[in-house]
């Protein structure tokens, strides 16, 4: 096997809540993770030469060891002493620093096509166990579907498959530290009712009921994110009266996404989005369980 295509997917959060603030200095959360359409496209290419090329689409973004896929490649070269080399062509689509784990998936799409095209023999539990060691959203990026993260996001619980929803994007023209919200969140700190309820938001997923779950999404880290950059909430704001469900940010943001149960309702808030001046990027397109809802929606 000389060349593999792959789709490394987006996630967002239906639910995301800081426990505390550990003495390590990482944060302990709870969070509901789920994967949507939108994806990166990466092409794995095998070579004689040895070492690890990367080119990408973007030109702000590094080709070097800086980039996750980058490490990805490089730890299972060095793990199983891989004398080939390969070359990684990544084209991002993804909204960067977003929220939606674009970096992660993108490493975790090279380990998992590293693994097939050098015939490595790892599981995906092993793979999820390497992947941690890259980004805390890697081993998810891995597992994908509807899950629950807790520790400091590795660990990981299969849920069952979120309901069929239509799931609009929107992506402001702002960049997020995920440092700098966390660090300004003071998590032991904060009141018994400003945290989510991560249990409700599992309950209406079990339930198989798309509006007890929409109604009982919530992220904990919107009292640093749409503090400092008001536009969260006015993209929130426009996407319900639009129709959705319910709008919420994704991870640290500054991405936001709403809920749809009709396609035309969610077709409708898509085109009027994109007549606002309220984000830079504005996606269309479904959740993603078990294969099914891999389509990227632009309109």
């Amino acid at each position: 096997m000389d060349k593999l295509r792959l789709k490394a997917l987006a996630k967002i959060n239906l639910g995301l809540d800081v426990l505390r603030r550990r003495e390590d200095g990482y944060h302990e959360v709870r969070m509901i993770m789920q994967t949507v359409g939108i994806y990166d496209q990466i092409e794995l290419v095998r070579q004689k030469e040895p070492g690890i090329r990367v080119k990408t689409n973007l030109f702000y973004l590094p080709e070097n060891e800086n980039n996750l896929v980058y490490k990805a490649a490089k730890l299972l070269m060095d793990e199983f002493s891989i004398e080939d080399g390969v070359f990684i062509d990544l084209n991002k689509y993804i909204p960067v620093a977003a929220g939606m784990a674009g970096g992660s998936s993108d490493a975790a799409s090279v380990l998992y096509g590293m693994n097939r095209m050098f015939q490595l023999g790892l599981s995906r539990r092993e793979l999820m166990e390497r992947g941690v060691s890259i980004g805390a959203d890697v081993p998810y990026c891995i597992l994908r579907g509807t899950a629950l993260a807790e520790g400091i996001g590795e660990k990981l619980t299969a849920l069952p498959p979120m309901p069929k929803c239509w799931v609009l994007v929107a992506k402001p023209g702002i960049s997020v530290s995920t440092k700098f919200v966390y660090e300004n969140l003071h998590a032991n700190e904060l009141r018994p009712e400003q945290h989510p309820d991560i249990d409700a938001v599992m309950e209406g997923i079990e339930a198989g009921n798309l509006r007890q779950t929409a109604q009982a999404m919530g992220n904990v880290l919107e009292l640093v994110t749409a503090r400092e950059h008001p536009v969260i909430e006015e993209i929130k704001a426009f996407m319900k009266k639009q129709g959705a469900l319910n709008a919420m940010m994704s991870g640290s943001g500054p991405t936001v996404f709403g809920l749809f149960e009709q396609k035309e309702t969610a077709r409708r808030a898509f085109h009027q989005l994109q007549r606002m001046n309220l984000a830079k990027q504005v996606y269309l397109t479904q959740i993603y369980n078990n294969g099914t809802g891999g389509k990227r929606y632009d309109g």
